[in-house]
Protein backbone atom coordinates (compact mmCIF):
# COMPACT_ATOMS: atom_id res chain seq x y z
CA UNK A 1 0.00 0.00 0.00
CA UNK A 2 1.34 3.29 -0.95
CA UNK A 3 0.97 6.53 0.34
CA UNK A 4 0.62 10.04 -1.65
CA UNK A 5 2.46 13.08 -0.27
CA UNK A 6 0.39 15.32 1.78
CA UNK A 7 1.12 19.10 0.02
CA UNK A 8 -0.21 20.41 3.11
CA UNK A 9 2.71 18.96 5.34
CA UNK A 10 6.07 21.30 4.79
CA UNK A 11 8.72 19.20 3.57
CA UNK A 12 7.00 16.17 1.74
CA UNK A 13 6.44 12.81 2.56
CA UNK A 14 7.65 11.51 5.84
CA UNK A 15 8.06 15.06 7.44
CA UNK A 16 5.85 16.30 10.67
CA UNK A 17 4.44 19.94 10.36
CA UNK A 18 5.93 21.65 13.09
CA UNK A 19 2.07 22.97 14.45
CA UNK A 20 0.48 20.09 13.13
CA UNK A 21 1.09 16.74 14.60
CA UNK A 22 3.62 16.70 17.43
CA UNK A 23 6.41 14.40 17.65
CA UNK A 24 5.29 11.18 19.84
CA UNK A 25 9.13 11.05 21.21
CA UNK A 26 9.17 14.90 21.70
CA UNK A 27 6.00 14.66 23.81
CA UNK A 28 7.14 11.37 25.48
CA UNK A 29 10.26 13.32 26.00
CA UNK A 30 8.82 16.68 27.26
CA UNK A 31 6.61 14.31 30.24
CA UNK A 32 10.26 12.57 31.13
CA UNK A 33 11.80 15.78 31.40
CA UNK A 34 8.67 17.11 33.81
CA UNK A 35 8.33 14.14 35.87
CA UNK A 36 12.26 13.64 35.75
CA UNK A 37 12.08 17.33 37.41
CA UNK A 38 9.63 16.90 39.60
CA UNK A 39 11.47 13.86 41.57
CA UNK A 40 14.72 15.11 41.26
CA UNK A 41 12.91 18.44 43.16
CA UNK A 42 11.69 16.61 45.63
CA UNK A 43 14.68 14.91 46.34
CA UNK A 44 17.10 17.80 46.55
CA UNK A 45 14.39 19.55 48.66
CA UNK A 46 15.14 16.38 51.08
CA UNK A 47 18.94 16.29 51.06
CA UNK A 48 18.76 20.37 51.43
CA UNK A 49 16.91 19.87 54.43
CA UNK A 50 19.12 16.16 55.89
CA UNK A 51 21.73 18.52 55.46
CA UNK A 52 20.50 21.59 57.95
CA UNK A 53 19.32 19.53 60.33
CA UNK A 54 22.39 17.36 60.85
CA UNK A 55 24.80 20.04 59.33
CA UNK A 56 28.33 18.67 60.90
CA UNK A 57 29.85 16.08 58.78
CA UNK A 58 33.02 14.23 60.13
CA UNK A 59 35.12 11.65 57.51
CA UNK A 60 38.56 9.98 57.59
CA UNK A 61 40.28 9.74 53.94
CA UNK A 62 43.43 8.09 53.75
CA UNK A 63 44.50 9.23 57.22
CA UNK A 64 43.50 12.30 57.22
CA UNK A 65 40.13 13.70 59.02
CA UNK A 66 38.09 16.55 57.07
CA UNK A 67 35.26 18.05 58.95
CA UNK A 68 32.62 19.68 57.16
CA UNK A 69 29.76 22.53 57.56
CA UNK A 70 26.68 21.22 55.71
CA UNK A 71 24.40 24.53 56.38
CA UNK A 72 25.38 26.40 52.56
CA UNK A 73 24.87 23.27 50.74
CA UNK A 74 21.57 22.49 52.32
CA UNK A 75 20.43 25.83 51.35
CA UNK A 76 21.52 25.60 48.00
CA UNK A 77 20.33 22.08 47.91
CA UNK A 78 16.87 23.11 49.57
CA UNK A 79 16.55 26.33 47.29
CA UNK A 80 17.47 24.44 44.29
CA UNK A 81 15.06 22.18 44.77
CA UNK A 82 12.06 23.75 45.19
CA UNK A 83 13.29 25.86 41.48
CA UNK A 84 13.29 22.36 40.00
CA UNK A 85 9.89 21.45 41.31
CA UNK A 86 8.25 24.63 40.38
CA UNK A 87 9.77 24.10 36.70
CA UNK A 88 8.88 20.73 36.53
CA UNK A 89 5.43 21.58 37.24
CA UNK A 90 5.30 24.48 34.87
CA UNK A 91 6.68 22.32 32.21
CA UNK A 92 3.76 19.93 32.59
CA UNK A 93 1.20 22.95 32.84
CA UNK A 94 2.97 24.10 29.10
CA UNK A 95 4.25 27.26 30.07
CA UNK A 96 6.59 29.12 28.26
CA UNK A 97 8.98 30.17 30.92
CA UNK A 98 8.65 26.18 32.33
CA UNK A 99 10.04 25.35 29.00
CA UNK A 100 13.14 28.17 28.81
CA UNK A 101 14.26 27.60 32.71
CA UNK A 102 13.71 23.55 32.17
CA UNK A 103 16.16 23.75 28.83
CA UNK A 104 18.62 26.50 31.25
CA UNK A 105 18.61 24.19 34.21
CA UNK A 106 19.06 20.91 31.93
CA UNK A 107 22.32 22.76 29.89
CA UNK A 108 23.98 23.46 33.33
CA UNK A 109 23.34 20.25 34.59
CA UNK A 110 24.95 18.95 30.68
CA UNK A 111 27.68 20.97 31.91
CA UNK A 112 28.21 20.26 35.27
CA UNK A 113 28.57 16.47 33.97
CA UNK A 114 31.14 17.26 31.68
CA UNK A 115 33.31 18.63 34.04
CA UNK A 116 32.39 15.40 36.36
CA UNK A 117 33.68 13.07 33.26
CA UNK A 118 37.40 12.75 34.47
CA UNK A 119 35.93 11.44 37.87
CA UNK A 120 32.86 9.32 36.57
CA UNK A 121 33.16 8.87 32.79
CA UNK A 122 30.26 6.13 32.51
CA UNK A 123 27.54 7.99 34.42
CA UNK A 124 28.54 11.31 33.03
CA UNK A 125 27.94 10.20 29.47
CA UNK A 126 24.51 8.86 30.61
CA UNK A 127 23.46 12.09 32.13
CA UNK A 128 24.92 13.71 28.93
CA UNK A 129 22.98 12.10 26.47
CA UNK A 130 19.93 12.55 28.81
CA UNK A 131 20.11 15.97 29.11
CA UNK A 132 20.63 16.27 25.16
CA UNK A 133 17.20 14.25 24.98
CA UNK A 134 15.78 16.90 26.97
CA UNK A 135 16.99 19.73 25.63
CA UNK A 136 15.62 18.78 22.23
CA UNK A 137 12.32 17.41 23.88
CA UNK A 138 11.53 20.77 25.30
CA UNK A 139 12.65 22.71 22.06
CA UNK A 140 10.63 20.74 19.39
CA UNK A 141 7.49 19.67 21.91
CA UNK A 142 4.52 22.03 20.76
CA UNK A 143 1.69 19.27 22.13
CA UNK A 144 -0.96 20.51 24.55
CA UNK A 145 -0.45 20.53 28.37
CA UNK A 146 -0.43 17.54 30.07
CA UNK A 147 -3.19 19.09 33.03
Amino acid sequence: MTTAPNPATPGGPGRQATSGNPSPWAAGGTMFAAVLMIITGIFQIFEGIAALAEDDVVFRVRGYTFQFDLTTWGWIHLILGILVLVVGIAILKGTTWGRALGIALTGLMIIFHFLWLPYQPFWSLIAIAIGVFIIWALCTDRSEPAF
